[in-house]
């Protein structure tokens, strides 16, 4: 028998078993891809298949895509609608130039089209992988979905240019989200900004101090979901809640603030502990029905401070902001206290991407000395992860979160491989993952500085980077953070700085020797160096392998007794596996390779007959 044999059988059965699927797949996620509500779409799927059924406000043609970037160009994109009665749909791709092109494999379905004198609905599915070179190949990472529509439909000659009935939207269509339903009725308070003025420059964080209800008994939040003022959705980049000190003077609440000012009040500095994450593009997250916040007891939060992140490059002026977020609570209790660990790079100039760089590569240790200490003193049997953010900034590209036991490592915690930085939100988990005791996490984002000059620094700005991961867990421990930074000796030591400036009285820090970095700061030396792809990649080598200095800090201002130690990154063994790894080459061939192939000889053998024929 040879390969074409077994792979034609393969192709074969696996089709016959998707349309058997997709058949009984029903739309239970939806999204409204513009802000007028025009063009709304409903999906569903199953192992192997996505089914949609869009509907749209036009009774011309109605254009869908998946786009690498959310451009036009090297596009996967179907168009169809309804003419005369009788639905059409049809298989197109771009070119680089964003040209449009027939697909020669017609790799969607359609299902069903109708029309009515405003709206054109059609439903239509197709293989999360088609092994076409021409389509995007659907998995659980961010998809940036493009759209068109037009008044009329498509003619002989092609579809006519949509004009501005276009646009974009990122969604994880395999991983859509949580549920925004929550019994109605329920109890919300809000904490918003009061007319803030935003100040005249590129990056502001603006801190402001909450009491949370004064209530007679336990609740627990539900739901938390963004109040981002109308226009201000690419102005607010992102929101963090943190629990302060319950002795916080009581002149403090609602007193708002630039956030890491040297006039910001004391008070601000005790607000640590992180409670809630969003960030742009996120929708709100709904907590399962087993876990949730606790409010209302003594050990619960009384005061919090909510952090804004003005995103302002343009510099506007004069632009006021009301944006904030809303909380649901229930006296209805949950099973579980719910609680947020960040974990990934402790954020500090000692990350450092070099300029010029496709790819690029850190790592942020939750390490095994600092889970295997809190976690056996505060929960032996080990916490339950249910959800994750991943956070980057503008140079992000991919972001994933290992876990590793004994030194093993097992599936991601999450990852997306498509990271979008406007869209941001915690991804639940479609099973829980227990981190036990002894565990570690690694937090790693890969990096693009192709078009930039100078060092890129972490920090605050969103020309700056981060690289960390917030997890949604039960049941709550004292651990709030959990990460590491590269030490900075081995980093000035690959651009041959040999002494630095002592003592220390300024920062960055200055260089002493050798003489052409001397009285330069750090930072200035390293950008003052002659980077090259080459010595970039050469430079992350080294930094992965370089010891690291560890956070590991409990809620509120305290530490575990690991903080601050230096450790070395660990040896990490793989035994990440899955039941079919599929991979593609050429579309002429179609070949599948599965490691799933020879169990299926058996069973294909009567369908091989068939094939023998084509």
């Amino acid at each position: 028998m040879s390969e074409n044999q077994h792979l034609c059988a393969l192709v074969f059965l696996t089709s016959l078993f998707c349309s058997t699927c997709s058949q009984g797949t029903r739309f239970v996620h939806s999204a409204a891809l513009d802000a007028d509500g025009r063009y709304n779409i409903k999906w569903g799927f199953d192992e192997s298949t996505i089914t949609f059924e869009v509907e749209v406000e036009t009774t011309g043609y109605i254009g869908f895509g998946l786009s690498p970037t959310g451009a036009m160009s090297s596009s996967d994109i179907v168009i169809g609608g309804v003419l005369n009665g009788s639905p059409y749909l049809l298989d197109y791709f771009t070119d680089s130039n964003r040209k449009v092109h027939k697909d020669p494999l017609q790799s969607y379905k359609l299902l069903y089209g109708r029309e009515n004198g405003t709206h054109t609905v059609l439903a239509f599915s197709r293989n999360l992988q088609t092994c076409d070179d021409n389509d995007k190949v659907i998995t659980g990472s961010t998809v940036r979905v493009i759209w068109a529509f037009h008044a009329e439909d498509v003619g002989v000659s092609g579809p006519v240019y949509h004009g501005m009935n276009r646009g974009r939207k990122s969604l994880r269509l395999l991983n859509p989200g949580s549920s925004s339903s929550i019994p109605a009725g329920t109890a919300f308070f809000d904490l918003q900004n009061e007319e803030v003025l935003v100040p005249h420059k590129d990056t502001t964080y603006w801190c402001q101090i909450y009491r949370f209800p004064e209530l007679k008994k336990k609740h627990h939040v539900i739901r938390i979901e963004p109040l981002i003022q109308k226009g201000h959705e690419n102005l607010v980049h992102h929101i963090l809640l943190y629990q302060c000190d319950s002795n916080l003077n009581k002149s403090e609440i609602n007193r708002g603030h630039e956030c890491y000012h040297p006039n910001m009040p004391d008070s601000f500095f005790t607000c640590e502990t992180v409670l809630f994450a969003w960030a742009i593009g996120g929708e709100g997250f709904t907590y399962p029905p087993h876990a949730g916040m606790s409010i209302g007891t003594s050990i619960d939060p009384v005061y919090v401070q909510m952090e804004i992140h003005f995103d302002n490059p343009s510099l506007q002026r004069g632009t006021v902001d009301s944006s904030g977020l809303r909380l649901y609570y229930s006296p209805s209790l949950r099973r579980y206290d719910a609680g947020v660990i960040e974990t990934g790079v402790w954020v500090s100039l000692y990350h450092m991407l070099p300029p010029g760089m496709q790819d690029y590569i850190t790592e942020g240790h939750c390490t095994q000395e600092c889970l295997q200490e809190s976690l056996d003193s505060e929960m032996p049997s080990g916490v339950h992860v249910f959800a994750v953010l991943l956070h980057a900034h503008l140079a992000g590209r991919a972001i994933r979160t290992r876990h590793f036991r004994q030194q093993v490592e097992l599936q991601p915690l999450a990852s997306d491989d498509q990271f979008d930085f406007n869209f941001q939100e915690f991804q639940p988990l479609s099973q829980e993952r227990i981190i036990l005791p002894g565990d570690s996490l690694i937090t790693e984002c890969r990096y693009n500085t192709k078009g930039r000059m100078n060092m890129t620094w972490g920090g605050l700005s969103t020309r700056d980077e981060m690289c960390l991961s917030y997890l949604l867990y039960y049941p709550r421990v004292n651990l709030a953070r959990c990460e590491s930074l590269p030490e900075i000796t081995g980093q000035l030591r690959f651009i041959g700085v040999k002494e630095i400036q002592e003592p220390v009285t300024t920062w960055p820090f200055v260089i002493k020797s050798p003489k052409k970095y001397s009285n330069l700061s750090f930072t200035e030396a390293m950008d003052k160096y002659k980077w090259s792809r080459k010595r970039g990649k050469a430079f992350n080598d080294i930094v992965r392998k370089l010891p690291m200095n560890v956070r590991c800090s409990k809620i509120g201002q305290d530490e575990w007794s690991i903080q601050g130690m230096i450790v070395s990154p660990p040896d990490q063994k793989s035994e990440q596996t899955s039941a079919a790894v599929v991979t593609c080459r050429n579309v002429s061939e179609i070949h599948c390779e599965t490691s799933l192939a020879l169990l299926l000889i058996a069973s294909l053998l009567l369908i091989l007959q068939t094939c023998l024929h084509l």
